[in-house]
């Protein structure tokens, strides 16, 4: 018998990884699944920063540009550093900036203690905090509007709420929003009623991060409730309190809404002039763009100098 003969084909090898993956046109197709797969993700990118551009870029470039011309009979010529001067030699301009320091001051008072000091009288409770957090936030949720025209009826001189309880106590009654001396006081005690919600819940969470065993070891110490708080809380809440600290600022030197509903704006004798206010007065009562401009311009430098001072020191601290 003749001996059996061996096939010349050789074997092929076994292919590895992914099935089908010896196709010729495998390549081809992971490429274009890749690029469809980029292309979406993209897409939702673009969308959003074109979005961005058009509604935040765009008016900070149109601001700086408008903030160094000016229209006349309904041509645009460049004025150079004309608005800037006519600002700063407006009497209205520094007034508007005392009152609006004046307003960060206060809300700074109460509007950034206020929220800390509730914050940590309801991290003491362990019964009933779920409703406690809705009715501190529930300010929040109400309209902007609608929640300065409510305090509008409380300061009425005549059956507001609050000249009720002054009554009640035979205590006399007071202009709130008339007298120059509580006009932005009570400003104030609106904005911080309105946004305190926000900042407490913030102030909870970090509160209920602290570990308890930096409580229980202060305690062993002797520390009463005053220095449990000086010695354990505000530092283990610093970085938070610092945020909390730079957005209120720059928050509440761009305030606008409640002086413009509660006073009119001015307020009596421009008691309760701001510096949104006035960009609001030079642009559309008179009709003056390029100064309002300016004026913003004026404003986001100061806040983006703020801004970058702080993040400094933050570096500063953490290294």
């Amino acid at each position: 018998m003749s001996a059996p003969t061996l096939s010349k084909s050789k074997a092929t090898p076994p292919s590895h990884g992914r099935p089908g993956s010896d196709r010729p046109d495998f390549a081809r197709e992971e490429f274009v699944r890749s690029v469809r797969r980029n292309l979406s993700a993209h897409g939702f990118l673009i969308g959003a920063v074109l979005c961005f551009s058009f509604f935040s870029w765009y008016p900070m470039v149109r601001e700086f540009i408008l903030a160094f011309q000016k229209n006349e009979n309904g041509k645009t010529t460049w004025a150079g550093w004309s608005n800037l001067t006519y600002i700063f030699n407006d009497p209205a301009f520094w007034q508007a900036w005392r009152n609006t320091l004046l307003f960060t001051g206060l809300a700074l008072l109460l509007g950034f203690v206020v929220p800390f000091v509730v914050a940590v009288v309801l991290n003491e409770f362990r019964h009933g905090q779920g409703y406690l957090r809705l009715l501190v936030y529930l300010p929040v949720m109400l309209p902007p509007v609608a929640s300065v025209l409510l305090f509008k009826y409380f300061y009425d001189p005549g059956y507001g709420l609050f000249n009720r309880i002054l009554e009640t106590f035979g205590l006399p009654a007071q202009q709130w929003l008339q007298d120059t001396d509580t006009a932005m006081l009570s400003v104030v005690i609106a904005a911080t009623w309105m946004s305190m919600g926000g900042a407490t819940l913030i102030y909870l969470a970090a509160l209920q991060g602290i570990p308890g065993e930096l409580y229980e070891a202060a305690e062993l110490d002797g520390a009463g409730i005053l220095r449990k708080i000086w010695h354990v809380t505000i530092p283990q809440t610093r970085l938070i309190l610092s945020l909390m600290l730079l957005m209120q600022i720059i928050a509440t030197m761009q305030v606008f809404t409640e002086p413009f509903l509660l006073t009119n704006g001015a307020g009596p004798e421009g008691s309760t002039t701001t510096v949104v206010y006035l960009i609001y007065q030079y642009a559309f009562n008179f009709n003056n763009y390029g100064s309002a401009a300016a004026l913003g311009l004026v404003l986001l430098v100061l806040l983006a100098g703020f801004s970058a001072v702080y993040v400094r020191l933050s570096r500063g601290s953490e290294d």
